[in-house]
């Protein structure tokens, strides 16, 4: 699989295999504008977003204008002024940009569309670990009246989670969505917490809330959300692992196409606007928006896709919705003049370029009012893998680090949690933390149910524990209180419950 936050360790998780049994299209940035009656043109099928003025009246003139250029509109959100589109017209974009009240429009990919479908399911691999692991971590788990597989959880006492669960473990009015790659609601340590009503398909741009269409397409491969889930709201049942806050509800809002599990733009659009309708709080995006891992504003595709995804997460957070992301697993400093993409477009031939973090944004994740986190270890320093920069990041969690172990039982420096199928496994990235502090912004919430998304972003910053740049580290700059690698530093889930 290619994973969300990192296929370039992208899905932001990085597969470290310890399971349990217990665009070259057609880049439409022509140099010379066709007129809004031009006939289309033959080309790939792409799907496109085109951004216009909020309402109804306006939505109603572009799409005239788009039929006439050779699109199909797929779904209007009027609310926020995005329409999706697919157009085999290679003057799509360069046509609809000098449409009245068309404000940016550009394609999402580079690839042609394919149909979608689901894949073959199979089984995740599984690893097991050794009976005197296992036996060592049931005799501690017995002894401290823990989950059977919670001695293994070092991130949890990491961030005094299993303190916090003891004062209250959250609110069943709280509700984290989860837009990735589905969720395995069937799994034994999840279901109890799963909200169906709240859970829906929005790969393509159009939410389908048919009976387990979130389930991941293929569970041996698109295992990145049900991890993901485990670590927000395992439950304690006396099954598996723990999660941070295990009284909350976890939603699944799947973006990721079939077998390639690239997420693109309409269907994170949907995602935001769904989550924002349907109740949810808190969302969690261990993702960057594909095909490019920066999306540039002097590119008018990239342009449009940054306005687009914009737009739909600013209506979340309107309607009351805090949006978590991972800042990504490169490690590369956001805060640098300029860096080196070379990995993009992930979905053709990718060409290096040199990109100016000021200017090209990492989507979601630097997003405004958007909740940036950075990973880290066991020994309280960022994961050798963790984008970081000052100013850039808000606060950290633990996301696993291989290099940083921790002592018996667990002897893995990376982050156990669920997986499809029953199972469990270890897996390390900014993917893995950025549900730590989903977890907490629910404790949060179930403490403050009143609390603005601001509210719960400060109050994350305020509480956070900062461990301050190490000393051997150039990289790390900043102060004891902000800093580089931590931002204002990691979470605390003792403080979200009792302060």
């Amino acid at each position: 699989m290619a994973h969300p936050r990192s296929r370039r360790l992208r899905a932001l998780a990085v597969p470290l295999g310890l399971a349990l049994t217990a665009s070259l299209g057609f880049l439409p940035n022509a140099a010379t504008a066709a007129s809004p009656d031009a006939a289309p043109a033959d080309g790939p099928q792409l799907s496109y977003v085109v951004n216009t003025t909020p309402g109804h009246a306006t939505a109603g003139k572009v799409e005239k204008a788009i039929s006439r250029a050779g699109g199909k509109v797929i779904v209007a959100h009027e609310q926020i002024g995005v329409i999706v589109v697919h157009s085999a017209n290679p003057q799509f974009a360069a046509t609809m940009r000098t449409v009245p009240g068309v404000q940016t429009a550009g394609a999402t990919r580079t690839a042609p569309l394919k149909a979608t479908g689901t894949t073959d399911v199979g089984k995740p691999q599984k690893v097991d670990l050794s009976t005197s692991q296992l036996a060592a971590a049931g005799k501690a788990a017995k002894a401290n009246g823990q989950e059977p597989l919670e001695p293994l959880q070092w991130d949890l006492p990491a961030i005094k989670a299993d303190q916090a669960a003891k004062v209250n473990p959250g609110s069943r009015k709280v509700t984290v969505g989860i837009i990735d790659t589905g969720v395995d609601d069937t799994h034994p340590d999840l279901k109890a917490n799963f909200s169906a009503r709240q859970s829906a398909n929005c790969v393509g741009g159009v939410a389908d809330t048919s009976k387990g269409a979130w389930r991941p397409w293929d569970p041996a491969s698109d295992y990145h959300g049900t991890h993901v889930a485990g670590t927000i709201a395992a439950a304690r049942n006396g099954v598996g692992v723990a999660g941070v806050a295990p009284g909350v509800k976890i939603s699944a809002i799947k973006v990721s196409e079939p077998e390639t599990s690239l997420f693109y733009a309409e269907s994170v659009v949907c995602a935001f606007v769904f989550a924002a309708d349907h109740g949810v709080a808190v969302t969690n995006n261990s993702y960057y928006v594909d095909p490019w891992m920066f999306n540039c504003k002097d590119d008018a595709d990239q342009a449009a896709i940054i306005d687009a995804v914009g737009r739909a997460a600013g209506y979340a957070q309107r309607k009351g919705v805090l949006n978590v992301a991972a800042a990504g697993n490169s490690g590369l400093d956001l805060a640098a003049t300029k860096l080196t993409d070379s990995g993009s477009p992930n979905d053709s031939t990718p060409v290096e370029r040199t990109v100016n973090p000021k200017t090209c944004w990492d989507v979601p994740t630097q997003l405004p009012g958007t909740v940036t986190v950075a990973a880290t270890g066991v020994q309280k320093r960022k994961s050798y893998y963790s984008n970081y920069g000052l100013g850039q990041i808000d606060v950290a969690a633990p996301g696993g680090d291989s290099k940083q172990v921790p002592e018996l039982p667990a002897k893995n420096g990376n982050i156990l949690s669920t997986m499809p199928g029953g199972d469990w496994a270890y897996l390390a990235g900014t993917s893995m933390a950025t549900p730590h502090v989903a977890g907490v912004a629910a404790l949060l919430k179930s403490a403050h149910p009143k609390a603005s998304p601001q509210e719960i972003q400060w109050l994350l910053k305020e509480q956070a524990d900062n461990p301050g740049c190490p000393t051997d580290d150039a990289t790390c700059t900043g102060t004891k209180h902000v800093n580089s690698h931590f931002g204002y530093g990691i979470v605390d889930a003792l403080d979200a419950v009792k302060k």
